[in-house]
């Protein structure tokens, strides 16, 4: 015959002793999640990690020290080295090539490692680094529209031919 324990025993809580400390009754796991939320990251592998607190020393070299990455754009013809801030966004990139190029940021599209990019996307966050090569093209449809513009106002400079030439 087997001797079982009374119930009162088995279901035991263990909460009375963790959750009465220094007689504040709080648990120390629910102050935690309180105090810090946690935030996440997707690194460029597409890796989702937690993101790094900088301690307050790195938030006094960082106001001091904003780090800039010299990219390296190609229109097809002509390169152009642009220094930007780091975490900046491909669109910030966009309007300083267009400071340069003359083409507006509309009319640019950005291509990094074969494929275009979104003007909210970070330059940190897609993986590019110093001295990356990004490829510039003017939009096909802008393109387009202008040279359509260009050929009728061509025609419409002429206003009468003339028929007889002398």
């Amino acid at each position: 015959m087997v001797k079982i324990p009374s119930p009162s025993r088995l279901f035991r809580s263990r909460s009375r002793s963790s959750t009465t400390i220094g007689g504040a009754g709080a648990d120390i796991c629910a102050m935690v999640a309180e105090h810090e939320k946690i935030e996440w990251e997707v690194r460029p592998g597409g890796m989702l990690v937690q993101r790094r607190r900088p301690s307050p020393e790195d938030d006094a070299a960082a106001a001091v020290d904003v780090e800039y990455i010299l990219v390296k754009v190609s229109t097809g013809w002509q390169w152009h080295d642009v220094s930007i801030d780091a975490i900046a966004t491909f669109g910030d990139l966009k309007v300083t090539l267009s400071l340069v190029t003359g083409l507006w940021p509309r009319e640019q599209r950005l291509l990094y490692r074969g494929k275009e990019r979104d003007d909210r996307e970070h330059l940190h966050m897609v993986g590019v680094q110093d001295r990356d090569k990004v490829l510039l093209l003017e939009d096909p449809a802008v393109k387009e529209r202008k040279l359509r513009s260009t050929t009728l106002a061509q025609l419409m400079g002429v206003p009468c031919h003339s028929f007889i030439q002398v």
